[in-house]
């Protein structure tokens, strides 16, 4: 193992007022290898550091115009001499077309070797093994303190004196820096040559499976050339051709319980209505009613259709025979169909076609009341006012 190295002494400051004087006093004893560390610039650090312009720009300056020629050379020489393009009698160089691929490519590369440049040539990134790395030092520049860091490389490096300079300009936490300890790696090691000759086989043999045999592989078509048939074409499955088939005679639905009665004509059905009449009951039998079935029979039953008799109009639901009728026996009529109405049976659930006799029954009286029973509705109506 290595020994471990001396990368500097770093020292720390409050204001920023104090870092720009410790920096003054430390560019006039003559260091050159320092640096400073603060949370966000500081304008005057430059003048205080002695600081050379940057020749950051002269890389930029450099690729801006290796850019902007190679931009027009470019488009010359496909537009004007590889394939000259005729464009509305224009000249095959028109240079005020080119000006603006010309400036994207010139700020592109400019701006992309800029960054480059100042990440991997100045500030030599990456560099994670970097003294500075992960220390008290670096995470208290970083939130809110200033620092200062002499190399100890410089030719005016002295411990010692590094240290009273520190002490002299009233800086806090004054810390040696040691380098990383490299650990040695031998890369002809029996190991690492086995397990880089495997990689390599298996690299190898995977790329030339997936190059020679996996792309000549039929693909998974099995969702497109899977046993099925498309909506109303042909099956050569069945005899009689049909691909859409019906459901199997007597299959019932999950949770379906069929009407026992479709299909028969009867005088009377053996049904009772299963709902008991309310304001909601009532409330859902209007609305089925007005939805489904007054477009024929009318708002009220009258059998005045509102279908510009389009259709011939049923009978009224306040004839003698309607009135007579057991709930089950309109229930069977809507659920079955009756001379040339179709069966509601897919339009209205069960405790809506009940719901709807109900409604009903409520219009039938409406219209068809006896003179007692009128007297006794005004009365409740009267004491239901006088409350």
């Amino acid at each position: 193992m290595s020994e471990r190295k001396l990368f500097g002494i770093t020292v720390l400051f409050h204001t920023p007022d104090e870092i720009i004087h410790a920096a003054s006093k430390v560019r006039e004893a003559g260091y050159k290898n320092y640096d400073v560390h603060t949370p966000y610039p500081l304008h005057g650090m430059d003048a205080a550091m002695n600081l050379k312009p940057s020749k950051l720009g002269y890389i930029t300056l450099a690729f801006g115009l290796f850019g902007a020629a190679f931009a027009l050379l470019f488009m010359y020489w496909a537009m004007s001499i590889d394939y000259p393009m005729i464009i509305g009698g224009k000249p095959f160089f028109a240079l005020p077309a080119f000006i603006p691929i010309t400036f994207e490519v010139t700020v592109l590369l400019a701006t992309l070797a800029t960054v480059i440049s100042m990440l991997a040539f100045f500030f030599k990134f990456p560099f994670n093994s970097h003294p500075l790395h992960d220390t008290p030092y670096m995470k208290a520049v970083s939130s809110d303190k200033y620092g200062i860091c002499i190399e100890a490389d410089d030719v005016l490096f002295d411990l010692e004196k590094v240290k009273a300079l520190y002490k002299e300009l009233n800086g806090q936490n004054i810390t040696e820096i040691y380098s990383s300890v490299v650990e040695p790696f031998k890369i002809f090691e029996p190991k690492f040559l086995t397990l880089l000759t495997l990689v390599a086989l298996l690299t190898s043999g995977a790329t030339y499976i997936t190059l020679n045999k996996l792309l000549y592989i039929t693909p998974f078509d099995w969702l497109m050339n899977q046993s099925r048939v498309n909506v109303q074409s042909k099956s050569t499955f069945y005899a009689d051709g049909f691909g859409m088939r019906k459901p199997v005679e007597g299959s019932v639905a999950r949770n379906f319980i069929p009407y026992e009665y479709m299909g028969l004509i009867a005088p009377v059905v053996p049904l009772s209505n299963t709902l008991i009449p309310s304001n909601d009951i009532l409330s859902l039998g209007k609305k089925r009613f007005l939805t489904f079935c007054s477009p024929c029979h009318g708002n009220y039953g009258d059998g005045d259709s509102r279908l510009n008799n389009q259709f011939p109009n049923p009978p009224s639901l306040h004839s003698e025979k309607v009135r007579g009728w057991q709930d089950g026996n309109i229930y069977h009529v809507i659920v079955n169909g009756q001379n040339v109405m179709p069966s509601y049976a897919s339009q209205l659930s069960r405790d809506e076609r009940w719901a709807v006799i109900h409604y009903i029954r409520v219009l039938q009286k409406a219209k068809n009341a006896s003179p007692s029973e009128i007297i006794e509705a005004k009365k409740e109506i009267l004491s239901n006012v006088a409350k």
